[in-house]
């Protein structure tokens, strides 16, 4: 968990880029000529690599058309990008622009580039884009006062003596430290105190856990294209605790017959935990092998909020089921949206609502409809209906909407889309249920454990809450996650 170099850059689109400040590690960087052999790609200098990197982003030329950077082959979804330099590809690189400053590192790779290594046995990458958060939590504030954002970039140097020494990332909360080295010299070492306390606390102990669970799903009414849906879980943690290195022992539970938690990252707080929770994955089907708990975690918490773990978990059904029917007839459009809520979820919603957006059309000239339930609005742009159900689904836990509609002509305001075009389209959920999870995970307030002076004050709460849950036209094609093959 390395870095050989990281940059705090501008870029201006009238003036052009800028190198605000730049850290290199050279210890590093031999080691990483060791490990990279003969793929070893060196850093450029900062002009070089701020010239490259402004065109590797498209925030230069990004009119023109260029086949390395620009074609269907070189398609990001992440951070991370591979920078042309004269003396090769440097990757990976990880970089993104936010309000006109760039932050951008380069991780160690402890191995050969080529093949190059799938990017979650890389370490760096996620102590590096925390530190660059970091960074950009310290620095974004200022950014519209000139002498202050150079004041702070003028501590920039000190902070990362402590907050990166010799291009190791130990504490990625830039704000909590000191920025002069008088401070540095004064600061108490305790020996058993963790790089990632950063601060003591004094007052009654209090321990605040949130489970929050997002859910993901595409669903088609259709005899040939699955359903999928995915839930992803996070555990976060906020400890006020005395002490310079207190132990802390949380506990997950899981209903009765519940599916188990599978893809499980910890914290690097986390003391120890159980080898086989770690190798539980969704890649596997599940059978009785599978590790079912206890989830149990040891750990010193960290000064701050923080994320104890991740986690994913494959559960039966979605919470909400739907069907989308959407048909031209002449002139005019028929939808027809049917939403059911499992009887297995809670119902009682801090919100609910189902937005239904037109693409490649007009505004809507001419609207009439019929809901069972809630109320349906129209957006200022006449180009995306909201059905807000409410805070609960009726006792049937059946909800409908029925509308017919005619659409003016269109303008350059109107919005479009290169993948609803035609009949396809989609209605997209959005809902939180708050003191309820999809797999039922919980934490029971009397399993934590602190071992301190003083009765600990412990708050539990946990939320589900939806994230691109699409439900699409069964009436047109779509796009699909994957397409089974028919019998």
């Amino acid at each position: 968990m390395a870095l050989r170099a990281l940059w705090l850059l501008r870029h201006d689109p009238a003036a052009g880029g800028a190198v605000l400040f730049s850290r290199r590690f050279p210890t590093v960087e031999l080691r990483a000529e060791t490990f990279n052999g003969s793929t070893h790609v060196p850093v450029p200098s900062d002009s070089s690599f701020l010239k490259a990197l402004l065109f590797e982003l498209r925030l230069v030329d990004e009119h023109v058309f260029v086949e390395q950077r620009d074609s269907c082959t070189r398609i990001s979804h992440s951070c991370v990008h591979s920078v042309a330099t004269a003396a090769g590809e440097l990757w990976p690189v990880l970089a993104f622009h936010k309000s006109g400053l760039i932050y951008a590192c380069v991780p160690l790779v402890e191995g050969t580039l080529e093949p190059r290594p799938p990017l979650l046995t890389i370490s760096g990458l996620s102590q590096g884009l925390a530190l660059l958060l970091g960074i950009m939590d310290y620095v974004s504030p200022s950014r519209k006062n000139e002498a202050e954002l150079n004041a702070k970039i003028g501590q920039l140097r000190n902070l990362m003596v402590q907050a990166c020494p010799l291009g190791t990332p130990l504490n990625t909360n830039i704000r909590s430290l000191n920025s002069s080295f008088e401070d540095i010299q004064e600061m108490p070492v305790d020996k058993d105190q963790p790089a990632w306390r950063s601060s003591s606390y004094k007052g009654r102990p209090q321990v605040n856990v949130c489970i929050t669970e997002k859910v993901k799903c595409m669903q088609y009414d259709q005899r040939d294209v699955v359903d999928t849906w995915q839930v992803y879980g996070a555990v976060n943690c906020k400890c006020d605790i005395e002490g310079s290195a207190p132990n802390v022992t949380l506990s997950l539970s899981l209903p009765t017959n519940a599916p188990p938690l599978q893809d499980i990252v910890v914290h690097h707080c986390v003391t120890s935990v159980d080898p086989a929770m770690l190798l539980s994955t969704s890649a596997e089907p599940l059978h009785d092998s599978v590790y079912n708990g206890p989830y149990k975690f040891p750990f010193i918490p960290p000064s701050d909020s923080f994320n104890l773990c991740y986690y994913t978990s494959q559960v039966p059904v979605p919470p909400i089921l739907g069907c989308y029917q959407l048909v031209e007839e002449g002139s005019q459009i028929k939808i027809t949206v049917n939403l059911k809520l499992h009887e297995s979820i809670k119902n009682s919603f801090e919100y609910c609502e189902a937005r239904i957006p037109f693409f490649n059309r007009g505004p809507i000239a001419q609207l009439e409809y019929k809901v069972t339930y809630g109320q349906l609005d129209l957006s200022r742009e006449k180009s995306l209906l909201v059905w807000v159900i409410g805070q609960k689904f009726p006792k049937s836990l059946e909800v409908s909407l029925t509308g017919t509609l005619s659409f003016g002509t269109a303008g350059k305001e109107h919005p479009t889309d290169y993948v609803c075009t035609g009949n396809t389209a989609y209605v997209k959920l959005y809902f939180r249920i708050p003191d309820f999870t999809l797999t039922g995970c919980y934490v029971d307030q009397h399993s934590v454990q602190i071992f301190v002076p003083g009765k600990p004050k412990i708050t539990a709460s946990r939320e589900l809450i939806s994230s691109d849950y699409y439900i699409w036209n069964s009436k047109a094609p779509a796009p699909m996650v994957y397409k089974p093959l028919l019998e």
